[in-house]
């Protein structure tokens, strides 16, 4: 017997007996509730506002808590999930992300409630990483592992999907704080699943990185913050200046500390590897673009077209509706064109939608909503993007690798709901259009990063 099995409880070693389905249902609903939460807020931003007062940017506050905590403790729960079992890790996650959802659910005031977004994102910090790795874990390789991790992203795409429609609905029957109460019959089902199916990871003996986990939140935590304070104050104010430059240099500093450290968070080393450095900018682009484009999109439906609050999760569904169906059906794409030409076709169809989107601007809400229906098909992009990073990990630092890829990814959602945001404050009657000018050319950079990836690999 290996040293694993020796050191794992015959309990456990028990539930390792494979029962696919289940372990794989309690693995995705974790990840279910974090990509739900991230969508299903947009539509209740209105009467949240109203409900505990507030501007533009306390709005943005109430995304940007949330994704800012998980952005930022991604790679701590990654690099403490290898030290300690991404199965522990998970369980941990889902007691925190439901004890913040529940103080979402009393919160008081708007500060109260941002406080309650930040630990929402804290939890899913551990949850997004760890479930990746519980997935890579339990589906090793090949055929199998591609389509659990196409069940894994069209889970994802149902929480986008079903985020915005589910809150209107929520929102209109009985109130706002119900869209937080709904993630706890989730979490506990999650445990649940996870405890009685999936089987533990080996642990890693690699040691923690305070000095880069302060670096790395205080640089993303001051960028994020100048970004939102420069669509309320203005790019010159002094306050937005001197925070953006806080955040370069704190990123500076946590470059030079993860290189001189003797146990850095982020081992430096794994940008060698140009697949997984290409998938890791592609990932960042990428949620910077879709979160911060749901973001504005709900916000001119519900402020400048009058929409209710499930009216606008209405009109967003079928663009969020497609996000979920390419998702489920990317694996068979992957399958048949490959991992690479999957990415460049996603982003493609995404930049197209972007610019027809910047195009329609002007023009009634149904006409936004059609020009927008190709950003759906950037799912398509998901799981093959993902599999490109989780490809070319690095042997025994799985977790990390995955914290790394989808730290990258929260942090361009926060600095895409913070960037696109202050664009909307900030630009007039042009708003939505310069928003998606931006989307556009993000997605066009996003694009020029595949195609290296494909010709490198066909090379």
């Amino acid at each position: 017997m290996n040293s694993y099995a020796q050191r794992t409880p015959a309990r456990l070693r028990q539930s390792a007996r494979p029962r696919p389905p289940l372990a794989l249902a309690g693995i995705c609903l974790g990840f279910l509730m974090i990509t739900l939460d991230a969508t299903i807020v947009n539509v209740a931003l209105g009467p949240i506002v109203a409900d505990l007062g507030g501007s533009l940017s306390g709005a943005q506050w109430i995304v940007s808590a949330y994704t800012l905590a998980f952005a930022t403790l991604l790679l701590s729960a990654g690099a403490l999930a290898d030290r300690i079992g991404a199965r522990r890790a998970y369980l941990l996650g889902l007691g925190i992300f439901a004890l913040g959802s529940a103080a979402c659910a009393v919160a008081p005031s708007l500060d109260g409630l941002i406080a309650a977004r930040g630990l929402q994102g804290i939890g899913a910090a551990f949850l997004m990483p760890c479930s990746l790795a519980l997935v890579t874990h339990a589906f090793p390789s090949g055929a199998e592992r591609h389509r659990a991790l196409g069940v894994w992203g069209g889970v994802s795409g149902i929480g986008l999907a079903g985020g915005p429609v589910l809150g209107g609905i929520l929102v209109a029957a009985v109130g706002w704080r119900a869209i937080f109460l709904v993630n706890l019959p989730f979490a506990l089902l999650a445990a649940v699943l996870v405890r009685a199916e999936v089987a533990e990871t080996p642990r890693s003996p690699h040691r923690l990185d305070p000095l880069g986990q302060v670096l790395g939140i205080g640089s993303i935590g001051a960028l994020v913050a100048g970004l939102i304070l420069a669509g309320e104050r203005g790019w010159t104010a002094a306050a937005t200046v001197g925070l953006l430059a806080a955040g370069v240099l704190l990123s500076l500093g946590f470059v030079v500390a993860e290189r001189l450290g003797s146990h850095p968070m982020v081992p430096l080393g794994i940008f060698r590897r140009r697949g997984f450095t290409l998938a890791v900018a592609i990932a960042g682009l990428f949620n910077f673009c879709l979160y911060g484009s749901l973001f504005c999109l709900a916000l001119v439906l519900h402020i400048d077209h009058g929409l209710s609050a499930l009216r606008t999760g209405l009109a967003l569904l079928p663009v969020t509706a497609l996000i979920g169906v390419t998702a489920f059906l990317s694996p068979r794409a992957i399958t048949r064109i490959g991992e690479w030409p999957a990415v460049v076709a996603g982003l493609a169809a995404a930049a197209a939608g972007a610019a027809l989107t910047a195009i329609a601007a002007d023009g009634a809400a149904p006409l936004i909503v059609i020009a927008g229906l190709p950003l759906g098909l950037v799912a398509l992009a998901m799981p093959a993007m993902t599999a490109l990073a989780m490809k070319d990990a690095p042997n025994g630092r799985v977790g990390i690798a995955s914290g790394v890829q989808n730290a990258a990814r929260q942090a361009g959602g926060a600095f895409g709901v913070a960037a696109l945001g202050s664009i909307l404050a900030t630009s007039g009657g042009m708003a939505l259009r310069s928003a998606m000018i931006v989307v556009a050319v993000a997605y066009l950079l996003a694009l020029g990063l595949a195609v290296m990836g494909m010709r490198a690999d066909a090379g």
